[in-house]
């Protein structure tokens, strides 16, 4: 698939089969991630793989949409608001890395923004220098949601003097 397909086919995925991810797949995937832009070659990435036990303490209102893999995906803060900003916006670019890689091999992902509670940190035991991203649920999907509709770019473009 070319990467215009992979990028305007993906979708977040609300329904998973039950077929293991091989671990092997899920960790190149990451690891071509680690080419995202990041400033000062930070890396301020980590990834936590969820098991069962902290799966259930998350308490995701779907369990994740069922997904046979759980992933945290964790921000460093850095050293200044800016730092943290910065490092904000690389974990973003890893992330969308990651989920291309997974999507291109027909492997979805659906990004929980429930790490931003202060239960799911607890459960997740992130030390207090990071911020949760997202927590992804990530599997063969069982159903793929079609677009919704986007503003066309034109409308968000501004051409200053």
């Amino acid at each position: 698939m070319d990467i215009q397909k992979v990028i305007t086919t993906r979708r977040n995925i609300k329904k998973f089969k039950s077929d293991k991810v091989e671990h092997s797949l899920i960790t190149s995937w990451l690891e071509a991630a680690t080419m995202a832009p990041n400033h000062k070659m930070t890396e301020p990435w980590e990834v936590l793989f969820v098991g069962p036990e902290t799966r259930a303490k998350l308490n995701h209102k779907t369990d994740f949409c069922q997904a046979p893999v759980v992933l945290a995906i964790l921000s460093k803060h850095g050293a200044t608001d800016l730092e943290r900003n910065e490092n904000m916006a690389a974990v973003s670019c890893f992330i969308q890395n990651f989920m291309l890689m997974a999507w291109a091999s027909g492997v979805g992902t659906f990004w929980s923004s429930l790490g931003v509670s202060a239960a799911a940190r607890t459960a997740l035991n992130v030390p207090d220098d990071c911020d949760v991203v997202g927590i992804f649920g990530v599997g063969f999907p069982e159903e793929v949601p079609e677009a919704k509709e986007r503003t066309p770019v034109e409308r968000k473009i501004k051409h200053l003097s």
